[in-house]
């Protein structure tokens, strides 16, 4: 993934769609953040941090949770946790954990990594069973599923209740684990209109971003059990995550989750509307499914992704190269109606 340079003046006045990642708190959000209480997080002392972990694990209907610095911490965290050295993990081919965590996972878990080609990041419990190991002294041990919901590399597609079912039911059978990278999980309950306490009966352990379409500044919760979460606790530690007074962090958190899920299907609603402009693009090879927040579209097989970017670049939209020929736009809270209808006309008259 190739991300275009951009002068940090000019992200004040574009319309930046590189990613939700780069929402800043609303004055709201800035005065909860302000207003929090606050202690140390590491003596477990922070009552901003412990009413966050406390809410989300309560949600989620599991005894516990662990706020952290980021999403990849929390994946780390989990996969430790669920593996031992010398385990594998199953996960789609095109999954965070595996693309963009800096193989952590062999870094931190000593684990290796069994890769499905699934659709647009969702693989099934068909495809999971036909790649459990053998139970042999020369192979891996398969020990941990990894869904992410939704897949940012598959376009925002997302996995429903039904689909997650049967992969649930298939790891408890084999005696394998099973995480939830959630980062954007919220941007997919305003779709399907399920329930996190029917997620979370699925799930060994769950992660969920708050610095993505909630809009908060910094952090994410992993989610489990009491006896998984003391031992992320030691993990968290060890990995340089142990914080302070983080509490003002967390208030963003508890902020973004009293007042911005719902308003994620706006953002939603956006991406799939520049996704029905895209189609219509006489430059445009292909648009992936739009089924949340993401849009990724492939170019013409003469025109280099970064040359789009650059192009968009000087309509003052700001957007991702995501390969050699796609680009990756991501709808978040900072847009209006009016920036959509401006983005609608620059790609009409592009190219």
């Amino acid at each position: 993934m190739h991300i275009f340079a951009i002068q940090s003046n000019d992200l004040l006045t574009m319309i930046n769609l590189i990613s939700d990642t780069v929402t800043r708190p609303t004055p709201e959000m800035l005065t909860a953040m302000l207003s929090a209480e606050v202690g140390d997080d590491v003596f477990g002392q922070d009552p901003s941090i412990n009413r966050l972990e406390a809410r989300l694990a309560d949600m989620f209907g599991k005894e516990s949770a662990l706020f952290c610095p980021s999403g990849t911490m929390t994946n780390q965290i989990a996969i430790k946790i669920n593996t031992q050295p010398l385990d594998e993990v199953i996960c789609d081919h095109y999954s965070h954990v595996y693309q963009y965590e800096t193989g952590g996972y062999a870094f931190n878990s000593g684990v290796a990594m069994h890769l499905i080609e699934g659709n647009n990041g969702k693989i099934t419990a068909q495809q999971i069973e036909a790649n459990i190991r053998e139970d042999y002294d020369w192979l891996p041990h398969s020990a941990l599923v990894v869904l992410e919901n939704s897949c940012n590399k598959g376009g925002g597609s997302y996995y429903s209740l039904s689909e997650i079912e049967p992969i649930s039911n298939l790891c408890h059978d084999r005696g394998l684990k099973l995480h939830l990278d959630g980062a954007r999980l919220f941007n997919v309950l305003v779709e399907t209109r399920e329930s996190t306490q029917d997620i979370g009966t699925y799930f060994d352990t769950i992660s969920i971003c708050l610095s993505k379409g909630l809009g908060a500044p910094v952090g994410s919760v992993l989610i489990g059990s009491q006896k998984d979460i003391k031992k992320a606790r030691r993990f968290r530690k060890v990995m340089g995550g142990g914080m302070r007074q983080a509490g003002y962090l967390a208030a963003a958190g508890l902020y973004a989750l009293d007042n911005n899920i719902q308003r994620l299907k706006v953002d939603n609603d956006r991406a799939k509307y520049i996704g029905q402009v895209l189609q219509k693009c006489s430059w445009i090879q292909s648009v992936k499914p739009v089924a949340t927040n993401i849009v990724i579209f492939e170019l013409l097989n003469h025109i280099p992704a970064t040359q789009c970017v650059a192009q968009l670049m000087q309509h003052e939209i700001a957007t991702t190269a995501f390969d050699k020929h796609e680009v990756r736009m991501v709808f978040h809270l900072e847009h209006s109606d009016q920036d959509i209808e401006f983005v609608h006309q620059v790609l009409n008259k592009l190219y």
